[in-house]
């Protein structure tokens, strides 16, 4: 069941970024009136404004939050071709206002010549690092060598992709197999240039970032990207945003031993969806790469999650105003794919066959008149899509469960 909340922004002009802390009980807003907004989440689910400050001198296009490791720290890029570094402090106790909290700026990152696009920490494990992309084609990272001191921040890297920088979304992966890796994305408007998302690998021999991989097949202005969390995997999932959602999956080719160079990648596209029927802004991962979220100029924010099958499918649409959006009109066309087959596409025909489809877990949905009828939702809630007619219930048997069906248990031999 989704529940929305409307919050008053009072933000004086257009917000282009909201960004959750780590727990996801704090939230960070920017806007074009040249402020950030942090916001706190009450005991009864309320989010209240506990901070507001000016923060450049031109629209602030992104804000991200670190690890909480790290302390309460922001990083926010501007149209005013700079970054800052923000630090919330709480007051002493000699302060008059002894344990209020106040954001501090710790420093401005100024190497950029043009608009600061896109800003991201590196995951964690790799300590307190700050990256920065910019229209000039060029990303920069950073290191705070003395995490207690955020006022000192080093230039390690300065990467030129060719191509104006957009987004930018580092691979979440701490395994040891993995390289550090980060995908870049452009929105250069020249569609007769491909590969408007490339992949950037660390080599430790080198200790620089060598492009490890181009995807070529994305020739449309890229507007956001994000790694999904590895949790062991041995291949990487990247969920792009452009003028639809794709999700590829990077798998890395086995390296020789003599060689030296960057990993080769196996690029195979998963799925491909045009539903928003408009440019799509925003995809974001749920912590356990489970479910994508993707919003679009179609007033709407859908949710995508893959079967045992590995097919994607559309699972949820919320309206702009957080209700579900129900009915034939909610279905448009859907595009999906075998991994290493072409883009198929089908049309989803209701026919008048339907059967409830929850938003969460893939579950068969209990069914009216039966002893779990009350956990139905109301109907508003569910989506209806193309199923297979509900089929009279069966008498249950004793079973187990097995990863793929449901298995009788075997007779009792009377011991």
């Amino acid at each position: 069941m989704f529940v929305a909340r409307s919050i008053a922004a009072d933000h004086k002009d257009l917000i282009h970024d909201v960004s959750y802390d780590f727990h996801g009980r704090r939230m960070a807003t920017c806007s074009s009136d040249q402020s950030v907004k942090v916001w706190d989440k009450s005991e009864n689910g309320e989010w209240h404004c506990t901070a507001s400050w000016k923060t450049h001198s031109g629209s602030v296009w992104r804000v991200t939050w670190a690890h909480p490791e790290f302390g309460q720290v922001l990083a926010s890029c501007s149209f005013d071709r700079t970054a800052a570094v923000w630090e919330e402090i709480v007051g002493e106790s000699n302060d008059k206002q002894r344990g209020l909290s106040h954001w501090i700026k710790r420093t401005t990152l100024v190497d950029s010549r043009t608009s600061v696009t896109d800003v991201k920490f590196a995951p964690k494990h790799m300590g307190l690092m700050l990256t920065t992309c910019s229209a000039d084609g060029v990303v920069r990272i950073y290191e705070a060598p003395d995490v207690m001191n955020l006022s000192q921040w080093s230039l390690q890297h300065e990467i030129s992709c060719k191509l104006s920088c957009s987004c930018i979304s580092w691979n979440p992966s701490s395994s040891r197999a993995h390289p550090p890796m980060f995908a870049v994305g452009s929105d250069d408007s020249n569609v007769t240039y491909g590969g408007k998302v490339q992949i950037y690998e660390y080599n430790e021999n080198t200790r620089k970032y060598a492009k490890a991989e181009t995807l070529m097949t994305v020739t449309d202005a890229v507007h956001d990207i994000a790694f999904a969390p590895n949790l062991g995997r041995s291949f990487h999932v990247l969920a792009i945003a452009t003028k639809d959602v794709r999700i590829f999956k990077l798998v890395p080719m086995r390296k020789e031993s003599t060689s030296t160079g960057p990993t080769k990648f196996e690029v195979q596209i998963v799925a491909q969806f045009d539903n928003h029927n408009s440019q799509v802004w925003r995809v974001s991962w749920n912590i356990t790469s489970t479910l994508l979220a993707s919003s679009g100029d179609d007033g709407c924010v859908r949710l995508w999650k893959a079967n045992y099958m590995d097919t994607w499918k559309c699972t949820g649409i919320l309206k702009g105003d957080g209700s579900p959006l129900t009915g034939s009109s909610g279905q448009p066309t859907a595009m999906s794919t075998v991994v290493g087959s072409s883009v198929q596409t089908s049309q989803n025909a209701l026919n008048g066959m339907s059967a409830g489809r929850y938003f969460f877990p893939p579950l068969d949905p209990p069914r009216a008149g039966t002893r779990y009828g009350h956990l139905l939702p109301p109907s508003s809630l569910i989506e209806h899509c193309d199923a297979e007619p509900i089929q009279p219930q069966q008498q249950a048997l004793p079973c187990r469960l097995s990863s793929r069906s449901l298995l009788p248990l075997p007779e009792a031999d009377g011991q």
